[in-house]
């Protein structure tokens, strides 16, 4: 009786589960793929790679577009009917996919941003970025993962703190990031984005 209780409690989890993954499919498909990819790779260096984010990151950043916290004319329209079910299934599905990462060719200049990372710059005041984001730059629950993420993306979002014009999650970035130089900036998101784990694939 318990064996036949546990198969039945396994069957209804992975029928939920694939539920779940069917909708946000559908959400994918009619939302998100121009921008994200399907699989969240992104289609463009401007947009976040949603794969391998992580999922309690999703959760938040997608409410808060569509409860109006974090500006953004795009993502504020994506996201103003979505439910909180679809959100969590939307935050399941990405944070599954497989995290990529970038080549980095200017490696000199990634050491720069290597060092920032882990170091930070006691002259100015800016603390290592490991502290919070891990040191592979692999976030935690509330934290994004940076590793691998489009340097061009970072980029803007470093420069988006320094200036407020990120309206969620700037306390702490904009104190951050304000003390930035722009040769910092560049040099930090060439580095993340080539950040590497055995997990991540390379494209």
């Amino acid at each position: 009786m318990k064996k036949i209780i546990l198969a039945l409690g396994l069957l209804s989890i992975g029928t939920a589960n694939a539920a779940n993954i069917d909708l946000a499919k559908s959400i994918v498909k009619a939302k998100c793929h121009l921008c994200h990819g399907e699989e969240g790779e992104a289609s463009s260096a401007i947009y976040p790679r949603l794969a391998g984010q992580n999922r309690n990151y999703l959760v938040k950043q997608l409410k808060n577009f569509r409860d109006g916290k974090r500006k953004s004319d795009t993502m504020n329209e994506m996201a103003k009917d979505l439910k909180d079910d679809q959100i969590e299934a939307l935050a399941d599905y990405f944070s599954s996919k497989p995290a990529l990462t970038h080549r980095v060719r200017d490696k000199g200049f990634a050491a720069v941003g290597e060092y920032l990372f882990k170091k930070g710059n006691r002259y100015s005041g800016i603390p290592a970025c490991k502290s919070c984001h891990g040191e592979f730059g692999q976030g935690t629950d509330e934290l994004p993962r940076l590793a691998g993420q489009h340097k061009r993306y970072v980029a803007d979002q470093l420069q988006a703190f320094g200036e407020r014009a990120r309206t969620n999650d700037n306390a702490i970035m904009h104190t951050i990031a304000s003390k930035l130089t722009e040769m910092e900036i560049e040099a930090l998101a060439l580095y993340v984005s080539g950040i590497k784990e055995e997990t991540k694939e390379e494209q």
